[in-house]
C-alpha cells in the first residue's frame, strides 16, 4: 500500500502497524493491519463506504480526517473523525465484506479513536443508524441529542446527513 500520510501530515505516526492496536492479539491469528492517512477524495474510501451504504456526501469538508486499512497490501476497511474542539464526531468505520467478522472493525475504530486521542480529543460521539450494539461493546453510550455539544450537532453528519432517528453515542476518550 503506498504511503498516504502527506494527506493529513498532522498525523505523526500510523498506529495500526507492528506493535500498535491493530496487531494481532491473544487467540486471534490474524495479519498485522496497517492504518495510514488518506484524502477525502482518495477512491478507496469513497468505494468502501459506498458499499457499505454510507454517506459521502461530505469527505472533503476541511477538518476531517480519514484512515485506510489494508491486510496484507490489500484495502480491508476505513474510519475517520471530523474534530470540534476537544470532542470528534467519528465517522465512516467500514469493513469490506471479505473482511468482515474477523475483528477488524473493532481494530479500525479502536485505532481512530487512539489517533483522536492523540489529536487532543477528549469525548468521541456518533451517529448510528444499524451499529449501536457494535458501539457499545466498544465503550460507547447512547445519549439524547439535546445532551450533545452544540459543535457536534452542528456538523453536517449530525444537522442534515444522518436521519433524526440515528442515535447518538458517546465515549470518553480520557485516559
Amino acid at each position: 500500500m503506498q504511503d498516504r500520510r502527506a494527506a493529513h501530515p498532522e498525523i505523526c505516526a500510523p498506529v495500526g502497524t507492528a506493535g500498535g492496536c491493530c496487531a494481532p492479539r491473544g487467540p486471534e491469528k490474524l495479519s498485522v493491519i496497517d492504518i495510514e492517512p488518506v484524502g477525502g477524495t482518495d477512491p478507496s474510501l469513497k468505494a468502501l463506504l459506498d458499499g457499505a451504504g454510507l454517506p459521502t456526501d461530505d469527505l472533503e469538508g476541511v477538518g476531517r480526517i480519514f484512515f485506510i486499512a489494508a491486510e496484507n497490501g490489500s484495502v480491508c476497511g476505513c474510519g475517520g473523525f471530523e474534530p470540534t474542539g476537544h470532542d470528534i464526531l467519528l465517522r465512516s468505520i467500514a469493513v469490506a465484506p471479505g473482511h468482515q467478522g474477523r475483528g477488524i472493525g473493532k481494530r479500525i475504530a479502536l485505532d481512530v479513536l487512539e489517533q483522536a486521542r492523540r489529536f487532543g480529543a477528549t469525548q468521541a460521539y456518533l451517529l448510528t443508524t444499524s451499529a449501536a450494539p457494535f458501539f457499545e461493546r466498544l465503550g460507547f453510550v447512547q445519549i439524547d441529542r439535546a445532551d450533545a455539544p452544540e459543535a457536534i450537532l452542528r456538523t453536517r453528519q449530525a444537522a442534515s446527513i444522518c436521519p433524526s432517528s440515528a442515535v447518538l453515542m458517546v465515549k470518553d476518550l480520557g485516559s
